[in-house]
Protein backbone atom coordinates (compact mmCIF):
# COMPACT_ATOMS: atom_id res chain seq x y z
CA UNK A 1 0.00 0.00 0.00
CA UNK A 2 1.41 3.46 -0.87
CA UNK A 3 2.64 5.57 1.98
CA UNK A 4 3.00 9.25 2.78
CA UNK A 5 6.06 10.18 4.82
CA UNK A 6 5.69 13.32 6.92
CA UNK A 7 8.56 14.74 8.95
CA UNK A 8 8.71 17.65 11.35
CA UNK A 9 11.71 19.48 12.80
CA UNK A 10 12.63 22.67 14.59
CA UNK A 11 15.67 23.75 12.58
CA UNK A 12 16.89 26.44 15.01
CA UNK A 13 17.49 28.77 12.05
CA UNK A 14 17.16 27.50 8.50
CA UNK A 15 20.36 29.02 7.17
CA UNK A 16 22.51 27.52 9.93
CA UNK A 17 20.78 24.14 9.61
CA UNK A 18 21.47 24.00 5.87
CA UNK A 19 25.09 25.02 6.38
CA UNK A 20 25.51 22.27 8.96
CA UNK A 21 24.10 19.39 6.91
CA UNK A 22 20.30 19.49 6.92
CA UNK A 23 20.06 19.11 3.16
CA UNK A 24 22.05 15.86 3.18
CA UNK A 25 19.64 14.42 5.72
CA UNK A 26 16.59 15.55 3.77
CA UNK A 27 17.90 14.20 0.45
CA UNK A 28 18.22 10.75 2.02
CA UNK A 29 15.03 10.81 4.09
CA UNK A 30 12.48 10.17 1.29
CA UNK A 31 10.06 12.65 2.84
CA UNK A 32 6.88 13.79 1.06
CA UNK A 33 5.95 16.62 3.43
CA UNK A 34 8.31 18.42 5.81
CA UNK A 35 7.08 20.84 8.44
CA UNK A 36 9.65 23.25 9.83
CA UNK A 37 9.70 25.46 12.90
CA UNK A 38 11.95 28.31 13.99
CA UNK A 39 12.83 29.18 10.40
CA UNK A 40 14.24 32.56 11.42
CA UNK A 41 14.45 33.65 7.81
CA UNK A 42 12.58 34.97 4.82
CA UNK A 43 10.95 33.38 1.76
CA UNK A 44 14.13 33.82 -0.26
CA UNK A 45 16.18 31.83 2.26
CA UNK A 46 13.79 28.88 2.06
CA UNK A 47 13.59 29.11 -1.72
CA UNK A 48 17.37 29.10 -2.08
CA UNK A 49 17.77 26.14 0.28
CA UNK A 50 14.94 24.04 -1.20
CA UNK A 51 14.45 25.02 -4.87
CA UNK A 52 12.88 21.66 -5.72
CA UNK A 53 10.12 21.84 -3.11
CA UNK A 54 6.76 23.61 -2.96
CA UNK A 55 6.89 25.92 0.06
CA UNK A 56 4.40 27.81 2.20
CA UNK A 57 5.88 30.00 4.92
CA UNK A 58 4.67 32.28 7.67
CA UNK A 59 7.37 34.52 9.11
CA UNK A 60 7.27 36.00 12.58
CA UNK A 61 6.38 39.64 13.13
CA UNK A 62 9.84 40.22 14.62
CA UNK A 63 12.49 39.61 11.98
CA UNK A 64 14.83 36.73 12.76
CA UNK A 65 12.47 35.11 15.27
CA UNK A 66 10.22 32.03 15.12
CA UNK A 67 8.75 31.31 11.66
CA UNK A 68 7.02 28.16 10.44
CA UNK A 69 6.96 26.53 7.00
CA UNK A 70 5.62 23.49 5.19
CA UNK A 71 7.60 21.96 2.32
CA UNK A 72 5.97 19.42 0.04
CA UNK A 73 6.68 17.44 -3.13
CA UNK A 74 3.26 18.45 -4.47
CA UNK A 75 1.87 21.96 -3.84
CA UNK A 76 -0.78 22.46 -1.19
CA UNK A 77 -4.23 23.35 -2.46
CA UNK A 78 -4.64 26.02 0.23
CA UNK A 79 -2.90 27.39 3.30
CA UNK A 80 -3.84 29.49 6.35
CA UNK A 81 -1.77 31.24 8.99
CA UNK A 82 -4.30 32.66 11.43
CA UNK A 83 -4.85 31.42 14.97
CA UNK A 84 -6.93 32.94 17.73
CA UNK A 85 -8.45 36.38 18.08
CA UNK A 86 -7.53 39.28 15.81
CA UNK A 87 -5.54 40.97 18.59
CA UNK A 88 -3.39 37.89 19.19
CA UNK A 89 -0.11 37.81 17.26
CA UNK A 90 0.39 34.20 16.16
CA UNK A 91 2.59 35.11 13.18
CA UNK A 92 5.36 32.62 12.63
CA UNK A 93 3.83 30.04 14.95
CA UNK A 94 0.85 28.37 13.24
CA UNK A 95 0.56 27.38 9.57
CA UNK A 96 -2.00 25.04 8.01
CA UNK A 97 -1.79 23.49 4.54
CA UNK A 98 -4.41 21.37 2.75
CA UNK A 99 -3.48 18.46 0.50
CA UNK A 100 -5.33 15.82 -1.50
CA UNK A 101 -3.54 12.51 -0.94
CA UNK A 102 -4.82 9.51 -2.86
CA UNK A 103 -8.15 11.25 -3.16
CA UNK A 104 -8.30 11.93 0.59
CA UNK A 105 -8.26 15.47 2.02
CA UNK A 106 -5.50 16.08 4.55
CA UNK A 107 -4.72 19.16 6.63
CA UNK A 108 -1.17 19.44 7.99
CA UNK A 109 -0.16 22.01 10.59
CA UNK A 110 3.32 23.28 11.42
CA UNK A 111 3.16 24.71 14.95
CA UNK A 112 5.75 26.40 17.13
CA UNK A 113 4.42 26.98 20.64
CA UNK A 114 6.11 29.62 22.77
CA UNK A 115 8.80 28.30 25.08
CA UNK A 116 7.47 30.49 27.88
CA UNK A 117 8.96 31.37 31.23
CA UNK A 118 7.07 30.63 34.43
CA UNK A 119 5.34 33.61 36.06
CA UNK A 120 6.38 36.12 33.39
CA UNK A 121 4.66 37.84 30.43
CA UNK A 122 6.33 35.24 28.19
CA UNK A 123 4.24 32.57 29.90
CA UNK A 124 1.10 34.67 29.49
CA UNK A 125 1.67 34.59 25.72
CA UNK A 126 2.05 30.82 25.91
CA UNK A 127 -1.26 30.48 27.75
CA UNK A 128 -2.95 32.57 25.04
CA UNK A 129 -1.46 30.37 22.35
CA UNK A 130 -2.50 27.13 24.07
CA UNK A 131 -6.04 28.51 24.53
CA UNK A 132 -6.25 29.40 20.84
CA UNK A 133 -4.78 26.03 19.90
CA UNK A 134 -7.46 24.29 21.99
CA UNK A 135 -10.19 26.01 20.01
CA UNK A 136 -8.59 25.21 16.67
CA UNK A 137 -8.00 21.56 17.55
CA UNK A 138 -11.69 21.31 18.35
CA UNK A 139 -12.52 22.70 14.91
CA UNK A 140 -10.06 20.51 12.99
CA UNK A 141 -10.78 17.32 14.92
CA UNK A 142 -14.26 16.66 13.59
CA UNK A 143 -15.42 13.02 13.20
CA UNK A 144 -13.57 11.25 10.36
CA UNK A 145 -11.37 14.31 9.73
CA UNK A 146 -7.87 13.73 8.36
CA UNK A 147 -5.70 16.28 10.15
CA UNK A 148 -2.25 16.38 11.68
CA UNK A 149 -0.65 18.83 14.11
CA UNK A 150 3.14 18.66 13.94
CA UNK A 151 5.91 20.69 15.43
CA UNK A 152 7.73 21.96 18.46
CA UNK A 153 4.90 22.20 20.97
CA UNK A 154 7.29 23.07 23.83
CA UNK A 155 5.52 20.95 26.45
CA UNK A 156 6.60 17.59 27.80
CA UNK A 157 3.24 15.95 28.39
CA UNK A 158 4.22 13.23 30.85
CA UNK A 159 7.08 12.23 33.11
CA UNK A 160 8.16 9.81 30.39
CA UNK A 161 8.77 12.77 28.11
CA UNK A 162 11.57 14.45 30.09
CA UNK A 163 14.70 12.77 31.41
CA UNK A 164 15.02 15.10 34.40
CA UNK A 165 11.33 15.62 35.06
CA UNK A 166 11.74 15.99 38.82
CA UNK A 167 14.01 19.00 38.39
CA UNK A 168 11.67 20.68 35.90
CA UNK A 169 8.31 20.57 37.67
CA UNK A 170 8.30 24.34 38.22
CA UNK A 171 9.84 25.21 34.84
CA UNK A 172 8.08 26.24 31.63
CA UNK A 173 7.64 23.21 29.42
CA UNK A 174 6.62 20.92 32.26
CA UNK A 175 4.27 23.01 34.36
CA UNK A 176 1.17 21.08 35.47
CA UNK A 177 -1.11 23.65 33.84
CA UNK A 178 0.73 23.24 30.50
CA UNK A 179 0.55 19.47 30.72
CA UNK A 180 -3.19 19.64 31.43
CA UNK A 181 -3.79 21.13 27.99
CA UNK A 182 -2.30 17.96 26.52
CA UNK A 183 -4.45 15.83 28.83
CA UNK A 184 -7.43 17.46 27.14
CA UNK A 185 -5.98 17.38 23.61
CA UNK A 186 -5.45 13.63 23.94
CA UNK A 187 -8.42 12.77 26.12
CA UNK A 188 -11.41 10.84 24.81
CA UNK A 189 -13.45 13.09 22.53
CA UNK A 190 -16.31 14.67 24.42
CA UNK A 191 -15.44 13.04 27.74
CA UNK A 192 -14.80 15.03 30.90
CA UNK A 193 -11.05 15.04 31.45
CA UNK A 194 -9.30 15.91 34.70
CA UNK A 195 -5.88 17.35 34.01
CA UNK A 196 -2.73 16.73 35.99
CA UNK A 197 -3.25 20.16 37.59
CA UNK A 198 -6.78 19.25 38.75
CA UNK A 199 -8.55 21.32 36.08
CA UNK A 200 -11.37 19.79 34.06
CA UNK A 201 -12.44 20.11 30.46
CA UNK A 202 -13.66 18.19 27.43
CA UNK A 203 -11.34 15.74 25.72
CA UNK A 204 -10.61 16.47 22.08
CA UNK A 205 -9.71 12.96 20.94
CA UNK A 206 -6.35 13.60 19.23
CA UNK A 207 -3.74 10.83 19.16
CA UNK A 208 -0.06 11.21 20.13
CA UNK A 209 1.56 9.05 17.45
CA UNK A 210 4.92 8.92 19.20
CA UNK A 211 3.52 7.61 22.46
CA UNK A 212 1.23 5.11 20.73
CA UNK A 213 4.08 3.64 18.70
CA UNK A 214 6.67 3.53 21.47
CA UNK A 215 4.44 2.68 24.42
CA UNK A 216 5.20 3.36 28.07
CA UNK A 217 8.92 4.04 27.76
CA UNK A 218 11.17 7.01 28.46
CA UNK A 219 11.27 9.28 25.41
CA UNK A 220 12.25 8.86 22.71
CA UNK A 221 13.47 12.42 23.17
CA UNK A 222 13.49 14.99 20.38
CA UNK A 223 15.42 17.92 21.90
CA UNK A 224 18.69 18.12 23.79
CA UNK A 225 20.49 21.20 24.99
CA UNK A 226 23.58 22.14 23.01
CA UNK A 227 25.32 22.72 26.34
CA UNK A 228 27.22 20.15 28.35
CA UNK A 229 26.72 16.44 27.78
CA UNK A 230 22.92 16.43 27.39
CA UNK A 231 23.02 14.85 23.94
CA UNK A 232 25.71 12.29 24.76
CA UNK A 233 23.84 11.28 27.93
CA UNK A 234 20.45 11.33 26.15
CA UNK A 235 19.20 13.77 28.77
CA UNK A 236 16.49 15.21 26.57
CA UNK A 237 12.88 16.29 26.24
CA UNK A 238 10.15 14.94 23.95
CA UNK A 239 8.52 18.20 22.90
CA UNK A 240 8.14 17.63 19.13
CA UNK A 241 4.93 15.85 18.18
CA UNK A 242 2.69 14.36 15.56
CA UNK A 243 -0.85 14.73 16.96
CA UNK A 244 -3.30 13.07 14.58
CA UNK A 245 -7.03 12.73 14.35
CA UNK A 246 -8.15 9.12 14.99
CA UNK A 247 -8.88 8.57 11.28
CA UNK A 248 -5.33 9.53 10.36
CA UNK A 249 -3.73 7.87 13.39
CA UNK A 250 -5.17 4.56 12.23
CA UNK A 251 -3.05 4.94 9.09
CA UNK A 252 0.27 5.52 10.90
CA UNK A 253 2.63 2.60 10.30
CA UNK A 254 5.97 3.81 11.61
CA UNK A 255 7.43 6.48 13.87
CA UNK A 256 11.10 7.45 14.05
CA UNK A 257 13.12 10.14 15.78
CA UNK A 258 16.01 10.78 13.39
CA UNK A 259 18.58 11.41 16.11
CA UNK A 260 22.05 12.28 14.83
CA UNK A 261 24.66 9.58 15.27
CA UNK A 262 27.02 11.94 17.10
CA UNK A 263 27.00 15.40 18.61
CA UNK A 264 29.24 16.64 15.78
CA UNK A 265 26.69 15.58 13.16
CA UNK A 266 23.82 17.59 14.62
CA UNK A 267 22.45 20.42 12.49
CA UNK A 268 19.84 21.50 15.06
CA UNK A 269 19.24 21.05 18.77
CA UNK A 270 16.08 19.13 17.77
CA UNK A 271 15.87 15.86 15.83
CA UNK A 272 13.35 15.30 13.02
CA UNK A 273 10.25 13.28 13.87
CA UNK A 274 9.34 11.07 10.90
CA UNK A 275 6.05 9.18 10.48
CA UNK A 276 4.73 7.02 7.66
CA UNK A 277 1.01 7.02 6.89
CA UNK A 278 -0.74 4.70 4.45
CA UNK A 279 -3.37 5.94 2.03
Amino acid sequence: MPHLRIASVNVNGIRAAVRNGMRSWLDAADVDVLTVQEVRGQDEHLGAAFPDWAIVHDAATAKGRAGVAILSREPASASRAILGADDFDSAGRWLEADFAIGGLPLTVVSAYVHSGEADTPKQDEKWKFLDAMTVRLGELGTPDAMALITGDLNVGHRELDIKNWRGNRTKAGFLPRERAYFDRFLGEAGAQVTGVDGSTGSGLGWVDIGRVHHGEVDGPYTWWSMRGKAFDNDSGWRIDYHLATPALAARATGYTVARAATYAERWSDHAPVVVDYTY
